[in-house]
Formats: C-alpha cells, sequence, structure tokens
C-alpha cells in the first residue's frame, strides 16, 4: 500500500536517504519491486525533530503531489538537518488523496506512520472509532485506517508503553474484525517514536507481513566495505528500518523477522517477538 523510512542516529540531511541512495525513498514512489503496489504515488510525507532534546515535538511536512515530482521536499530535504526523522511514500487504496490521509501522523512529540491496510475497515470503523478517547477524537484529521489505529494505541497508552499500546490497538483491530466477519483484519508494518527511540513492528494477522528491513550498523559496514565513499555520510550510530533496501549490497540490510518489534534506541538496534497482547 504504501512505503517507509525511519532513520535515528547523528544529525544529517534526509536528502541523504529520500534521494540519494540506489534505491532511495523517491525511487521507491516510482518503482517498489517488493511492495504491493509498484507506484506510490497519491501523496509523500516527511516528520523531522529539530534535535534530540527530551520533549521536543516534530515538525511535519505533507502533499498530495508525487513524491518525485515535488520541488518542495528536494529544497527541504536538502535544507534540514535531524537526529531523527520519518519518511512515507503513500498508494493509497480507497481514502481519498488529501494532504491529511498522508503519513506520518503526529501527536505532542510522537510519530506515527504505517504501511498496510486494515481488510474491510468501513464495516466496522465506527466501532473503532467508539473506542477512541473522546479528548483524543478531534485530533483525527483525516479519513485513513491508519490515523484510527494511531488514535487507538494513543487511547491505549502509547506514551507510557508504545509496543504493548499498538499491540492493543492491533488486537481491537482483530476483534471488531472477525466480530465483522473478515478472516485476515490486520496487515502491515508500522513505526513509532517519541523523538529518541524508534520502534517498528512487522505484523499481519495472517502471518504474511509487508517487507521490512534494518540497517547493519555502520563500523561493520566500514569494515565489509573499506572503498565505499557512501559511509562517509554517517556516524557510527546511524541506524535505518525501512520497507526495502536502499542499495543491493550484500549484508547492509537486513530483514526483520515476521511477528517482531525492530527498536532503534543509542544503543543500538535489538529486536524482539511482537504478539498482540
Amino acid at each position: 500500500m504504501c512505503r517507509w523510512l525511519a532513520y535515528t542516529g547523528e544529525a544529517l540531511q534526509p536528502s541523504t536517504l529520500i534521494l540519494d541512495p540506489q534505491h532511495s525513498v523517491v525511487a521507491m514512489s516510482l518503482n517498489s519491486p517488493l511492495g504491493a503496489e509498484t507506484v506510490n504515488g497519491d501523496g509523500f510525507g516527511l516528520g523531522w525533530y529539530p534535535d534530540a532534546a527530551p520533549g521536543v515535538e516534530p515538525a511535519v511536512f505533507r502533499s498530495i503531489e508525487p513524491a518525485w515530482h515535488d520541488q518542495n521536499l528536494r529544497e527541504l530535504s536538502r535544507a534540514v538537518r535531524t537526529p531523527l526523522f520519518f519518511t512515507h511514500v503513500r498508494a493509497a487504496a480507497g481514502p481519498p488523496i488529501q494532504q491529511t490521509n498522508c503519513h506520518p501522523f503526529r501527536h505532542d512529540r510522537w510519530l506515527f506512520m504505517h504501511n498496510g491496510s486494515i481488510s474491510g475497515f468501513s464495516s466496522y470503523k465506527r466501532d473503532l472509532v467508539l473506542d477512541v478517547d473522546p479528548e483524543l477524537y478531534p485530533s483525527i484529521q483525516g479519513t485513513t485506517d491508519s490515523e484510527v489505529l494511531f488514535h487507538l494505541a494513543l487511547t491505549y497508552g502509547l506514551m507510557d508503553d508504545p509496543v504493548a499500546a499498538v499491540g492493543a490497538a492491533i488486537r481491537r483491530v482483530e476483534e471488531a474484525g472477525h466480530a465483522a466477519g473478515v478472516q485476515f483484519p490486520m496487515q502491515g508494518t508500522v513505526a513509532v517514536t517519541d523523538g529518541a527511540t524508534v520502534w517498528a513492528i512487522r505484523y499481519s494477522t495472517q502471518g504474511r507481513s509487508r517487507t521490512l528491513f534494518h540497517s547493519a550498523d555502520v563500523p561493520t559496514l566500514r569494515k565489509m566495505y573499506p572503498d565505499a565513499a557512501r559511509l562517509d555520510s554517517f556516524g557510527d550510530r546511524a541506524q535505518v528500518v525501512v520497507s526495502e533496501p536502499l542499495n543491493d549490497l550484500p549484508g547492509v540490510f537486513l530483514e526483520v523477522p515476521e511477528s517482531t518489534v525492530a527498536v532503534l534506541d543509542p544503543d543500538g538496534y535489538h529486536h524482539r517477538e511482537f504478539l498482540p497482547a
């Protein structure tokens, strides 16, 4: 349905990953070999933190233009420097093409994005929306299943325990979907951050989720590819999690297993099993 990338580490220009790689995010918007849709041209978004100070709210730029066509994205991604950013290219699967339906979604210091879908969403959307905290409901600006999923996670305690809250939100989606006769309600990969840690989740009810990869650590890559000048653009703490590998070099990007949460924080990368509780 969509493709996305999350970066955390030393501050850099987002264009380093959005525009420059062999299979950049913009290139993925035109041709996504591992995606459910080859072309993701129904809008894009960029969310970034100006620095890594606790409690800093992110800035968000979203557009309904195809990512490959938007000159503002090129200008902005080269002008900004940030230690953590999310970027997303969209292939609309029902909800209209409008800015409020483009990812990432923001609430206070949190960013959220999703690649996939809630199957049969319209048939039980009302049940899910009524579960959203009444104080959070006015924050839902668009019409996508992804934004409702985000607000369910906020309702279930995202700010205290992101993994448990996303798990509870997905479990609620599955319960409502099954009650509506949908066999496999949840599909996709989810990324959420508070500006310090990135949690990236690969999960689907069917156990056949959209692809997700994380980068190997930069010091290891320098040893593997000592002549790769491209690595000079990254600090030792740079970490990327992305829908598809950004290049074809062996060992640079490793697949995140099915039903797994990948955690990217100042201590590095680790993952653990993810099953909605």
